[in-house]
């Protein structure tokens, strides 16, 4: 039997510096929340804690003995909708939901095998073609009501553009952001409606007995599938690599190239306001699949 519950220093470092007094307060709670869980659920931990940025993961048996997690996290605006996503999904192409706490944004969740995980396959091109495959089965379910949307992150989104654009000192670069910006507009009027992922990168595809690949850890929204893609450019990065994900992936997809290419610098554009809002210089990289998906609309 393993004890509960050593806390990772870097999960715990983690919670510090993006949730402040409320990550300091999740981190202390976390040793009797663990121990509530395992005794409501009538779980028994059987393996070495993981974690992530934000979540602790239990490795546990139920009292059957089926292998499950037990995750355990700080319930916010992107945790939220983590259980009524992956409900809804019910298995097709993202882990199962055993049980769910709605307070605590506690989750019980099918074991996958931690061991193979989608960034540690070599071949890049097949990665990439994994996660466009996934997020073809995940996107064809309509978002319910009550899932923060992506119609009401735009235009805030792009109010803070504009304040962040005028910190950036190097011109090229403003521009880019004025650019994404002004694409983000033209598509502003229509962000869709589907149940979306957000943040399906290679770490957050595992391979599972049932299916070869599962996504884990959705930060679900409802909106257009072109916001999907920004993960799969920007992990794993290849600038010269960028135009072959973004035209496989929206082929896969189906999706118009040219909406698809504006919510992509959406997402470029939210990470761009975040990096000035906190102070920060803009990211090479960020700025350069702008570059390379300029005129991608074919």
């Amino acid at each position: 039997m393993w004890k509960v519950i050593d806390i990772p220093e870097e999960l715990a470092a983690s919670q510090e510096n993006f949730n402040k007094e409320a990550g300091r307060a999740f981190i202390a709670a976390l040793p009797d929340l663990a121990a509530a869980f395992l005794d409501r659920w009538d779980l028994r931990i059987t393996g070495a804690p993981r974690h992530g940025v934000s979540a602790l993961v239990l490795p546990v048996d139920r009292a059957d003995g089926t292998p499950a997690v037990l995750k355990l996290q700080l319930r916010d605006e992107e945790t939220a909708g983590e259980p009524v996503a992956l409900r809804l999904w019910d298995g097709d192409g993202a882990v199962r939901l055993l049980d769910h706490d709605e307070p605590t944004g506690t989750l019980l969740l099918e074991r996958l095998d931690a061991s193979r995980v989608l960034a540690h396959q070599p071949d890049v091109h097949e990665a990439v073609l994994v996660i466009a495959r996934l997020l073809a089965r995940l996107n064809t379910t309509p978002a319910p009501e009550g899932m923060r949307r992506l119609g009401d992150i735009a235009p805030s989104l792009l109010e803070r553009a504009s304040s962040a654009r005028n910190r950036v000192p190097d011109p090229a670069a403003r521009r880019i952001v004025a650019d994404c910006a002004a694409a983000v507009r033209e598509v502003a009027d229509e962000p869709g409606d589907r149940l979306l992922h957000w943040d399906l990168h290679y770490e957050n595809v595992l391979a599972a007995d049932r299916a070869p690949w599962l996504a884990i850890d959705p930060k679900p929204l409802a909106g257009d599938p072109g916001f999907e893609l920004w993960p799969a450019l920007i992990n794993r990065f290849d600038a010269d690599d960028v135009g072959w994900r973004f035209d496989a992936m929206t082929d896969v997809l189906g999706l118009d190239r040219e909406r698809a290419r504006a919510w992509t610098y959406g997402r470029l554009l939210q990470n761009c306001v975040w990096t000035v809002e906190d102070g920060r210089p803009l990211t090479d990289r960020h700025l350069e699949i702008a570059r390379r998906l300029r005129g991608r609309t074919t």
